[in-house]
Formats: C-alpha cells, structure tokens, sequence
C-alpha cells in the first residue's frame, strides 16, 4: 500500500470532536472524486482550517490535544535507538514524548500481519500507526521473512483479477475449506524461517472467536509504495491466498504517487476500511465507530499538513 510521510513542523490548530457522527466521511466518500483538499485563500485563517479537517472530520476519535501538546514540545530522542522523533520511532515501534496512557489502543476483531518492503524507509510507512495503536493485533514483518500461513484462514488484501469484495471472502475461504482435499494436491511451496520484526501475535479476544468470524484468522496487507508492490505479490508463498480487493475507497493521502488512482489507499487506510466493511458485512453489526482510532495519528497529520499546505495557497 502507499505509505505515509510526515515532519512538518507547522503547529496543528484544531482537535478532534468525538462526537461527530461517522456518516459525514462517508458522505464525502460518495461525493467527491479525491480526499485531498481545494485551494483556500489564504487570507481567511477560520477557513483554512476548516478545510484542513476535511474530510476525516467525521471519525469518532480521541482528543488530539496530547499530540498537540507533543508538537509544541517539538522532537525528542527515543530512548531505545537514540532517532530524534515526533509522537512515536517508526524504527522502535514504540511511543516517543506521549504516554501510552494518552492514546486510545484498539482491539481488532482479526489478527493482521504487514508485510514490509525493506527499500522502504520507515518514516513514510503508515504500518507503524496499527502497530502502535492496536499492539495485540498487528505483527510487522520485513521481506523476504513471511510467516507460514494457512491458505484456508488467510486472506490478502491486494487487487487483481481474482480478487474478491470483503463481503465474499469468508465465503471464497468456507469453499475452499470445503474442497480442501483437491486444493492440498501437490507440492507446498517452501518457506522461509520467519523473522518477525515487531511485536507477537497473541491469542484472540473472547469476542473474535465466534461462527461469524470463522474460518478467518488473519489478514495480510502489503506495506510499500505501489511500484515495489509487485516482488512481494508474487512471491510464491503469498500464492493461493484468497485475494480481497476495497474497489469503492479513495485515498486522503497527502503524498499522492502519479499515474495510480485514487483508489491505491495507504496502509492505514487499506486496514481501517477493511475493517470497517469487515465490521458491518460479515458480523453484520452495526458500525458506530469502532475501529476509527486507528485513524488517530493519521487525521492528525492530514490536518496538520493540509493546514500548511491550503495556507500557503496550494491545492
């Protein structure tokens, strides 16, 4: 998936109602061709951040007053690799000048493993945004060390000619679970020792664990820039997981790659609708809100970049 970059030092000038009701997002969604905001004059400061919060002003988040607060302390030292880092070290994993008190954590109703392109840095990667804010249930892995994965409870989530919506793909995974003596003929392609780069994978809450959910256990995105996406798509131990394609999401990335639509989301975004749809179509549950931190420092970066941006009198 795309990755996501940020450092700029303009001070954040908004925070976060958490009682706005989701539907304006996806109001937004629907109507407009990109997330990425239209040009404001500059003059008008009221309007310019306005603007800056479209259009993730919907999301049920917590307050962003501590990364407020953090941002105007400026940058500090992680204490485990010594980086000069904002909000978190996107090496470490790890919280840098905010407590873990101070943000929300999430629990995931599936485990997720990231798969990440060593060319890329670290500092333009989204994947770090899940790992920090659901910790319990997303594992960061660097290529070429994948982890074995069972082909009748994984899925990818990838496009391509064969990929499935979220609403089909416990279906596609109970079929194939059905006819697993056919598709267990031949060989199994070899696997490399896994090296896991981050975190554990831990056992699942009570509340996963149900018929609604099964045969799923775990969903694998990539983590890289479209262009590099290709070496770990086709690596052979990816091959015959069912693939599930988010085809009706647009991007709000701030750092758009060109010629790629605006479908091409960036990691984050790629976990969060898939959960989000995940939520609503296959535990058919009403969706009020529950995974929408894990938008948490990803809003907050919008804004703040788009603030500076529509300030300066660019689209």
């Amino acid at each position: 998936m795309l990755n996501s970059s940020f450092g700029l030092s303009a001070e954040p000038t908004f925070s976060q109602d958490k009682s706005v009701n989701m539907s304006s997002l996806d109001r937004h969604q629907q109507r407009s061709p990109g997330c990425r905001d239209k040009t404001t004059g500059a003059g008008d400061s009221s309007a310019v951040r306005e603007r800056a919060r479209q259009p993730l002003q919907g999301l049920k988040l917590a307050s962003h007053a501590v990364l407020e607060k953090a941002q105007q302390r400026g940058r500090v030292k992680c204490s485990k690799c010594g980086g000069s880092r904002m909000f978190f070290c996107y090496t470490c994993c790890s919280l840098v000048g905010v407590g873990v008190e101070e943000i929300p954590l999430i629990q995931l109703p599936v485990k997720i493993d990231i798969i990440k392109h060593p060319n890329e840095t670290d500092g333009k990667s989204t994947a770090v945004h899940a790992k920090i804010l659901a910790p319990n249930d997303v594992t960061i892995y660097t290529y070429p060390c994948i982890p074995e994965f069972d082909r009748e409870k994984v899925v990818l989530v990838f496009p391509g000619p064969q990929a499935v919506s979220v609403q089909d793909m416990l279906q596609c995974l109970r079929d194939r679970s059905t006819n697993r003596s056919h598709d267990s003929c031949g060989p199994r392609p070899k696997r490399l020792r896994t090296e896991e780069v981050q975190g554990s994978t831990q056992s699942e809450p009570e509340w996963v664990s149900g018929s609604r959910v099964a045969p799923l256990q775990k969903v694998v995105f990539i983590d890289s820039t479209w262009n590099q996406t290709n070496k770990i798509s086709t690596d052979e131990r990816l091959q015959g997981l069912v693939q599930v394609e988010l085809k009706t999401r647009k991007t709000c990335f701030w750092r758009s790659q060109k010629g790629k639509p605006d479908t091409y989301l960036a990691t984050i975004e790629a976990i969060y609708y898939f959960l989000k749809d995940f939520h609503q179509q296959c535990l058919g549950l009403e969706y009020g809100g529950e995974y929408d931190n894990l938008l948490f420092f990803y809003s907050f970066l919008h804004a703040v970049i788009n603030t500076a941006k529509t300030a300066a009198g660019r689209s």
